[in-house]
């Protein structure tokens, strides 16, 4: 983790010596492996002192609750899904615009296999609907983020059209992943596939058309 990544997040104090970005990084991994055993309702902050290896008071000493603690982490989670967003842009060649879609749809079920916590946090609506920015709800941030870096890479779409169409695009797919993922811990394909599917035929029909 970055400091400025750290920057960003609901920090009481940003960690500057390597030692205690370290232990920042224990807590937020520590907080990422509890969740997925006990849930956000079984988190502690004492239980997460003692999976850190850390005092208390170190918790405490960067972080005002649990809350605060399991933000980050999805704060960390949207960071790295754009990380990972931005270098399957960089090694592929996309045919058209929704192909892109289609590859952030694959990292979003990637991270749900492979990444602690995110299966349970997801982008945070676990704990709060606008757990990533107190004025919008996390899928909408999602869109927002989408939008940009498509817009990005393909100039011909129109942004305003674009982010209205994600943002509708994004709560279908969310819905219909989570499901995949309760059916399934490995994420139900036909249910996977038809997200694809769902989320495909309305962009085209909303943003091509």
């Amino acid at each position: 983790m970055s400091t400025s990544s750290v920057a960003t997040g609901p920090l009481r104090r940003v960690p500057v010596q390597g030692r205690s970005v370290a232990r920042v990084q224990r807590m937020l991994d520590a907080c990422a492996d509890l969740v997925d055993e006990v849930g956000y309702d079984g988190l502690t902050t004492t239980l997460l002192a003692e999976r850190a290896e850390v005092a208390i008071g170190s918790v405490y000493q960067f972080f005002p609750d649990k809350r605060a603690i399991v933000q980050a982490v999805t704060l960390r989670n949207m960071e790295a899904y754009l990380q990972r967003l931005s270098r399957r842009f960089e090694r592929e060649e996309f045919a058209h615009w929704s192909d892109a879609v289609d590859a952030g749809i694959d990292e979003y079920i990637s991270m749900h296999r492979t990444v602690p916590g995110f299966r349970t946090l997801h982008f945070g609506d676990v704990v709060d609907l606008r757990l990533l920015d107190e004025t919008r709800d996390n899928n909408s941030v999602i869109a927002e983020q989408l939008t940009r870096v498509l817009v990005e890479r393909f100039t011909e779409l129109d942004p305003v059209k674009l982010r209205f169409a994600l943002e509708i695009a994004v709560e279908a797919a969310d819905s219909l992943i989570k499901l995949a993922f309760r059916r399934d811990t490995d994420g139900d394909e036909r249910v996977l596939r038809e997200a694809r599917t769902l989320v495909r035929e309305y962009l085209h029909s909303h943003v091509d058309g």
